[in-house]
Order: C-alpha cells, then sequence, then structure tokens
C-alpha cells in the first residue's frame, strides 16, 4: 500500500453511503424557505431526546456550546456563581475545560482511572471544597465514566453531575444512555463524531424542564419570546440544514456503532502478538457498559515511532492529545495540579483508524503492521 492509503478517517465515505438520504433532506430544508429554529429542528431534538431515553433535547451550535449553556443555566438560576468550581477529569479534551472558565467557574482537574481514562471516582470527594457546585463527566473515547458512584458523591455534597458526550453518542451505562446519566448531557456533532453533521453542532440533553427553558432562551440571545430577553444569551442554535443531515444520519447511528464494535474487536484480538515486553497497552473495557469506539485508543511508550513507523507503512494515527489541559499554555493557572497519570497517558496514547467504512482488509493489514513493529528487531517493543 502507498503512503497516507488508509485515512485516519475517511469522512467522505463515512457520508457517502448516506448520500441520497441526505440530499433529499437538504432539498427538503431548501424547499421550506424556513432554516433555524424550525421544523427539522424540532424534529431532531424530539427523535434524538427519544433515542437518550430523556424528557428534553435542545439544539445548539456546537459541543463546547452546549457544556457553556448548561454552566450559563445554572448560574442564572443562583446555583452557581463566579468563582466556583467544576470537578473535571485532567486528561480531557480542552473544551471542557474552555466551557468551565468561559462560564466563570473554576476548572479542578482530578486523574483519571488509568484502565478507562475516565474520571477516577475514588479519587474525586477529595477534591471537594466549599465552592464546589458541579462534576463533570467525560465519557472520553466512546466509553462512559463510571457514573453511579459519581452520582452517589455528587448527592451527598448537593453537587449536579453534567456529562460531557462529545465522544460517545449511543453508549450505554448499565442499559442507560449517555447523556441521560446526569443531571444534563452535553453533545458535540462535529463531523468525525459517532453522530457527525456536515459542519458543526451540538445539543443539550435533560430531563429537568427548568434547566432545558433556560437553555432554550439562552441559546437564542437569552430571549424566552421574541423581542424578550430574560438572559444575558448566546447566539447559539443548530441550523435546519445540519439538524436534517443528522435526522438522517441518527437512523443508521445503531448499525454504523455496530460496525465500529466490530472492527474495534478484530483490534482487541488481534493486536499484541509480538508485544514480547508487554509494552502495547489495549483499551480496557468496562463490564459496567457499552462502548461505542469513537476512538480505538492504544498506548506504547515509544508512541511516536510507533506512529511514524504506521505512516511509512501507508497508515495514517492520530493522538488524542498530545498535551493535557494543564500543560497548555493558555491555561497557565492549572499549572498547580500534580497530575503524572494524566502526563503518561497523554505521552503515550496513539489512535488508530476506526470507523463505519473500514473493510476488513484494512484493518486486518493494520493490525499486521502494528504487530510486525513490535516484533524483535525492530526497535518498537
Amino acid at each position: 500500500m502507498d503512503p497516507e492509503s488508509i485515512k485516519f478517517l475517511d469522512l467522505k465515505a463515512v457520508n457517502e453511503q448516506y448520500r441520497d438520504e441526505i440530499d433529499a433532506a437538504i432539498a427538503r430544508v431548501l424547499d421550506s424557505g424556513w432554516y433555524l429554529l424550525g421544523q427539522e429542528g424540532e424534529l431532531f431534538e424530539q427523535e434524538f431526546a427519544e433515542y437518550c431515553e430523556v424528557k428534553h433535547c435542545l439544539g445548539v451550535a456546537n459541543g463546547l456550546d452546549a457544556l457553556i449553556l448548561i454552566l450559563m443555566a445554572y448560574c442564572e438560576f443562583g446555583f452557581m456563581e463566579t468563582g466556583d468550581e467544576v470537578i473535571v477529569p485532567g486528561n480531557t479534551c480542552i473544551p471542557s475545560i474552555l466551557a468551565i472558565t468561559r462560564a466563570g467557574l473554576n476548572p479542578v482537574l482530578v486523574e483519571p482511572d488509568e484502565r478507562t481514562y475516565n474520571i477516577d471516582p475514588a479519587l474525586i470527594e477529595l477534591a471537594i471544597t466549599d465552592r464546589t457546585r458541579a462534576i463533570m463527566a467525560v465519557h472520553l473515547y466512546g466509553q462512559c465514566a463510571d457514573i453511579d458512584p459519581i452520582i452517589t458523591i455528587a448527592e451527598k455534597h448537593g453537587l449536579k453531575v453534567i456529562e460531557d458526550v462529545a465522544q460517545a453518542q449511543g453508549a450505554t451505562y448499565r442499559g442507560r444512555k449517555a447523556g441521560s446519566l446526569g443531571d444534563a448531557g452535553a453533545f458535540s456533532f462535529y463531523p468525525s463524531k459517532n453522530l457527525g453533521a456536515l459542519g458543526d453542532g451540538g445539543a443539550v440533553t435533560t430531563d429537568d424542564s427548568d434547566l432545558a427553558g433556560a437553555v432554550k432562551a439562552l441559546r437564542n440571545y437569552g430571549s424566552h419570546k421574541r423581542n424578550y430577553n430574560k438572559y444575558k444569551g448566546l447566539n447559539s442554535r443548530l441550523d435546519e440544514l445540519q439538524a436534517a443531515i443528522l435526522r438522517v444520519k441518527l437512523r443508521h447511528l445503531g448499525s454504523d456503532n455496530e460496525r465500529r464494535e466490530t472492527l474495534a474487536c478484530a483490534y482487541q484480538s488481534e493486536l499484541g502478538i509480538f508485544n514480547h515486553l508487554r509494552s502495547l497497552i489495549l483499551p480496557y473495557v468496562a463490564d459496567y457498559g457499552k462502548h461505542v469506539w469513537h476512538l480505538f485508543v492504544i498506548r506504547h511508550p515509544q508512541r511516536d515511532q510507533l506512529a511514524e513507523a504506521l505512516l511509512a507503512k501507508g497508515i495514517q494515527t492520530a493522538i488524542h492529545y498530545p498535551v493535557p489541559p494543564h500543560k497548555q499554555d493558555a491555561f497557565p493557572e492549572l499549572r498547580r495540579f500534580s497530575l503524572p497519570i494524566t502526563e503518561v497517558i497523554h505521552r503515550e496514547v496513539l489512535s488508530l483508524p476506526i470507523g463505519p467504512t473500514m473493510g476488513s482488509s484494512e484493518v486486518e493489514y493494520i493490525i499486521r503492521q502494528v504487530n510486525e513493529v513490535q516484533s524483535v528487531g525492530t526497535g518498537i517493543c
């Protein structure tokens, strides 16, 4: 195979499989003459709320805004105020941190469970202070955080539980859908997500009618009815084109996730055959839920050399993520946190290609190449 012949994720192929349905959805919006806060958005909200098994879904412009709007709503209710704290995993993607700071709140970083890469419930209570108001459970890579002990801690201390579900559309925890587990869930529909739009998009899910009402107003300039503004809000609305496209792709999310699971099972069963020094760490799947494999993330102490070797064999990989939030230039105030587990994870993680249109032969080729570069004599052991 030629270099770069296996893309990390072939988004054109992902969307091409539903081309006729997407074309029809776009035509329907064009014919309607209504492009914001219309019927397609309302129908998507209803369908996605039903899918997530919640009472309310509010479409917004992107996943970052979904988190910000939840926090803004709690601030409007007086439950939070400037300077209050939100506990969040130290190895999350930067939008989780940005949302907290944009809402005028302070992130408190907690180490993840080194097996699942999600926040370690055993460490949360140690981070709670009299300014703590919420725990943000980030369902990283497609697997839910261990939410029941998190909810127990939250109830004990009177805290909110906010799910960051950007990478876990369709994942379950003890039979319950991601986005229905805490007080509110925030979704991203960035094109590469398991449920991806053809641009930016996001949503908030909740069973709390008061919260839903506040988010609905806040996303539309803070307006609860036309020309009357109850809050100082944002312009953050899911447009009709994206809503119509997401309605199409929601119908196929189950089968797409099943394909991801099939590929992940092949990786899990066949990688590491020549892993003599056991330096290749495969994903750990907890027994409490269904992983939807947004990413297939391995770890290796020679991550960069492994990535280079695979690229030379025509395999694109990615790193999620190379720099942890507390080491980013934008957040010097977070350097006070000691997070050795987080730092090791960020040095070693490597994401292999996975997606619903990948062929079995491509996965077999990747497995063979990973195993070969792991064999004796390659210098990567």
